[in-house]
């Protein structure tokens, strides 16, 4: 795929999605997915549902095994075949999601055929590719037990779901209340009482893309998201509350600047979770710093790569699903894996700033962070996962100290979104990575001390800007069956600060410098 890169967006563009949006009483709800294509049938403005009558199906829900407990001490020998059979899992799911979404209206018709045609082939590949896990770790260590249970997985109805499909709505569009978007249901579209609203936008609601807009390139995925995932900013009320350092905590930061992603580096691979497998991530994902970063990496060529970073001592990379405006353009990857062929569709966003600051331990000194150490902060799969492992946030600029984990904000007229990610400040001491990415770091505790023995290092806190239209026209990449829940945002990081580099990192940080 060619390499891209947006500007921010137009005046005109803002007009177009401002004057397509319809802000709903205080809490400024507004109308999503006006790009989705007007071009389907009626067939299609129904979302499916199981046998419980009134439950309309959003996504297909399935346990995540690599954050089971028995796959945390993963042997080194068994790592790479554990790893690929990994991302297969994600294939297969991705895979059945477009079936899922391909098959809704018969479905809602004969809800057993979900089960025939999609959750039985799914539950038996599953199967099998976990038990060639378990083979792979046996053959070097205990075999893990209980793995076979993580086959099966479910439909899943998203909360609020009611069987009309849609309500009466304001305006001849949307419906009433913050849980309009809910009630539609988040594939089968805002329903029977959306028909004319938004001027025919909504037509299909948000069944639009796998089959209309979303794998053609067309506009809007249909796979997400809705009215309820936004909020106006102006009505949540403060929320941060800063952490005050201790004598013989560490008060510095250091800086560095590695531009915006100029050069439209983009690629749906994820070296961390899936090294070795194209399109790993099945979401695209925007780099700035390290340039040789693909599924194929490895320490050697990040080391010998080259950087966007300013200081060339920082050959780091940093990576997180990019920002699409969903205003019906297509995007060079709109028949690309990653792209829209997963439902990720709508012009690649290039973010006004990256801001990119290391900084210190409220209770105690830093340590330098081992060469290589990999680090993911938030959960990917956080919709059908729950949010334990969630901590990006969004917020609007002027606005910051009101930040969101599992809303998208609505940012007034010359405020700008803002993607803020704190990265785990806690190491163990010994690895540079675990089985599952996380074992091996840690938060520190709600008094800012890291537990367990593990050590302070300098804490990475990215903060990613975009001058979007105000409204609900954007989301952020995801797996398919994540529905763009604002609540799956991430950010991964690999440190290749060269020795000199860190050091004076960790010299700032502990004399509370300010430092680039």
């Amino acid at each position: 795929m060619p390499r891209t890169s947006r500007k921010r967006s137009t005046l005109a563009n803002r007009a177009i999605v401002a004057s397509a949006a319809l802000l709903l009483g205080g809490g400024g709800l507004v109308a999503v997915n006006v790009y989705a294509s007007a071009g389907e049938g009626d067939s299609h403005r129904s979302a499916p549902r199981t046998q419980n009558a009134g439950q309309w199906m959003s996504t297909i829900d399935c346990p995540d095994v690599a954050t089971q407990d028995q796959l945390t001490n993963v042997p080194d020998a068994a790592r790479p075949e554990v790893d690929r059979n990994l991302a297969l899992i994600d294939s297969q799911i991705t895979e059945a999601y477009k079936r899922f979404a391909d098959e809704k209206a018969q479905i809602q018709r004969d809800p057993g055929f979900a089960d025939n045609a999609i959750l039985n082939p799914l539950k038996d590949k599953r199967a099998a590719t976990l038990e060639r896990i378990a083979l792979s770790i046996g053959r070097v260590a205990e075999r893990p037990q209980g793995l076979e249970g993580l086959a099966p997985c479910t439909l899943r109805a998203q909360d609020g779901q009611g069987q009309n499909g849609g309500q009466q709505g304001q305006n001849g569009g949307q419906g009433d209340g913050q849980d309009q978007g809910q009630n539609g249901g988040q594939d089968g579209g805002q329903g029977d009482g959306q028909g004319d609203g938004q001027n025919g936008g909504q037509d299909g609601g948000q069944d639009g893309g796998q089959d209309g807009g979303g794998q053609n390139g067309g506009g809007q995925a249909g796979n997400g998201p809705e009215a309820s995932d936004f909020v106006d900013i102006t009505t949540v009320q403060p929320n941060v509350k800063k952490a005050r350092t201790a004598r013989g905590g560490s008060k510095g930061t250091f800086s560095t600047n590695c531009g915006v992603n100029e050069a439209g580096k983009f690629n749906s691979d994820n070296v961390i979770v899936a090294p070795g497998v194209s399109n790993g991530a099945h979401h695209m994902h925007d780099y700035v710093g390290n340039q040789a970063n693909d599924a194929f990496a490895t320490d050697d060529s990040l080391a010998a790569g080259e950087t966007s970073c300013r200081n060339q001592g920082d050959k780091s990379t940093y990576y997180w699903p990019v920002l699409r405006l969903q205003n019906g353009q297509d995007e060079a990857d709109a028949n690309a894996d990653g792209g829209g062929k997963e439902g990720n569709v709508g012009e690649i966003q290039t973010p006004s700033q990256v801001t990119l600051t290391f900084a210190g331990s409220p209770k105690s000194k830093v340590t330098a962070m081992p060469r290589f150490l990999r680090i993911i902060t938030g959960d990917a799969k956080a919709f059908t996962n729950g949010d334990a492992n969630a901590n990006a946030s969004w917020s609007c600029t002027g606005f910051e100290d009101r930040q969101l984990k599992d809303k998208y904000p609505i940012c007034p007229e010359g405020s700008q979104v803002v993607r803020s990610f704190k990265f785990q400040s806690c190491w163990d001491g010994q690895n540079a990575d675990s089985a599952n990415h996380r074992t091996h770091v840690a938060f520190a505790d709600q008094n800012g001390r890291c537990q367990n023995g593990f050590k302070a290092i300098p804490q990475l806190q990215q903060r990613v800007v975009y001058d979007v239209p105000p409204g609900p026209g954007f989301a952020v990449d995801s797996f398919p069956e994540q529905l763009h829940k604002p609540v799956t945002d991430h950010g991964d990081f690999i440190n290749v600060f060269d020795d000199n580099l860190m050091k004076k990192v960790v010299n700032c940080i502990n004399g509370g410098r300010k430092c680039r």
